[in-house]
């Protein structure tokens, strides 16, 4: 009988900055979105303070103050490295793991004896906290969606582990499990099961596949089945081929000339064609847009954006930086204070077959080698080493994100490794 195991770190961006800072460990910690904008991240005292998932800054800062909240900003070159590490561990526990998300993975547990998963789950637990320090709680049950429901509950039991592999067990902890929490119901979705006084995982269970169709479409009638104990989700030890690609940021400050614009979203290019080029894919368009803050109801407004097609697939940054700079050619417009702008890309594919000079004069074989030189560069020694020109040097403080409040990067970066005196 299929049998899958989630497990995530607690708190999972608060964790990684307390593995570093004993101090921190019965004191509520936020850590913030980009710009140290709103809270992305809160520990159970946090929480216990009323702070909220995505309450702005600006709203909780004298509460941080007065109840001496240690606030961050984002760290996220430090939670990918825990993460991978995390991972590994996971690795040697079972051959088949999908890394569901930054701090989630999904492991197949189905070769263990119903009787052995809880001692199994407690010993990852426990090897997890002693080789990197993050704490974790693991759900386990016959499909995806059973294990994310028992990893929630599980985080209210001591043990952080909870195994609903039996029927029986499941229907105690679905009869007062809120249907919110399920995975998969968005709050769209609660409404529509809450007029029909379906309120519980047990009642949403018991409930008819077609209607749940009919009203939440074929993910909601998989959701049922899934919570009856039928898989509609495969775990997926190789992870797809990437659909799309965004870079997207929030200005550290507001941004009200073309040139700024300009090297901004030359600056997000130049990412987008790092992204493309580490996953082996290209794109033949790129979209980018612009926008004001929907905050500042004094100022004037605007939200525009526009897709510039490329002759050829490709992900070579000094074409995607052309493509970009044509639309923001087009679509600027002095007079606002920009707060907001980024590059998008669908339809992913691998790149062609070069071929020579085929268009816009590019020597393929030229751009690689610069391409992958770049690469080389600032994989050695940080990232945005080497840029192109086009991204400026002046004026990125305007468009750089903030990270005022930022922990040093531990585990990646030689010259902020942590040190005993």
């Amino acid at each position: 009988m299929s049998a899958l195991a989630l497990i995530d770190g607690n708190s999972f961006y608060c964790s990684c900055e307390r593995v570093f800072d004993a101090k921190l460990e019965r004191r509520p910690v936020i850590v913030l979105s980009n710009n140290d904008g709103c809270a992305v991240a809160r520990t159970a005292e946090a929480k216990a303070l009323g702070i909220k998932m995505g309450q702005p800054m600006f709203q909780i800062r004298d509460l941080c103050r007065d109840s001496k909240v240690a606030v961050f900003s984002s760290n996220y070159a430090l939670y990918g490295d825990m993460s991978r590490r995390m991972n590994a561990i996971y690795d040697t526990f079972s051959p088949d793991v999908e890394i569901y998300s930054i701090d989630e993975s999904f492991i197949d547990v189905s070769r263990l004896p119903v009787k052995d998963r809880t001692a199994w789950a407690s010993d990852l637990r426990s090897t997890t906290r002693q080789w990197t320090g993050i704490p974790t709680c693991v759900g386990i049950g016959p499909t995806k969606t059973l294990a994310k429901l028992a990893n929630k509950a599980a985080k209210k039991l001591p043990g952080g582990v909870l195994d609903l592999s039996d029927p029986a067990e499941q229907t105690h902890v679905m009869a007062d499990f809120p249907v919110g929490d399920v995975w998969g119901i968005g709050r769209a979705s609660q409404l529509k099961l809450a007029a029909l006084n379906i309120r519980f995982a047990g009642q949403l269970r018991d409930m008819d596949p077609k209607l749940a169709r009919q009203i939440m479409t074929v993910v909601g009638e998989r959701i049922i089945h899934e919570l009856n104990g039928r898989p509609c989700i495969a775990l997926e030890t190789v992870a797809p081929q990437r659909k799309g690609c965004a870079v997207t940021r929030s200005f550290g400050s507001r941004v009200t000339t073309k040139v700024e614009m300009e090297q901004a979203v030359a600056d997000y290019a130049t990412r987008l064609g790092e992204k493309l080029r580490r996953h082996g894919l290209a794109t033949d368009h790129v979209t980018v847009f612009m926008h004001t803050s929907q905050f500042n109801d004094d100022e004037p407004q605007r939200n525009v954006s526009m897709t510039v097609d490329i002759p050829e697939a490709t992900n070579d940054t000094l074409t995607l930086i052309k493509a970009a700079r044509r639309a923001v050619d087009a679509l600027w417009k002095s007079g606002y204070r920009y707060s907001k702008a980024g590059i998008i890309t669908q339809d992913l594919m691998p790149p062609p077959i070069p071929q020579r000079a085929l268009f816009d004069n590019l020597d393929h074989d030229r751009a690689s080698k610069v391409m992958a030189a770049m690469d080389e560069a600032n994989r050695r020694w940080g990232r945005a080493t080497v840029v192109p020109a086009a991204v400026g040097i002046a004026a990125r403080s305007a468009f750089t994100t903030k990270f005022e409040m930022r922990s040093p990067r531990f585990t990646t970066r030689w010259d902020e490794l942590p040190e005993c005196r």
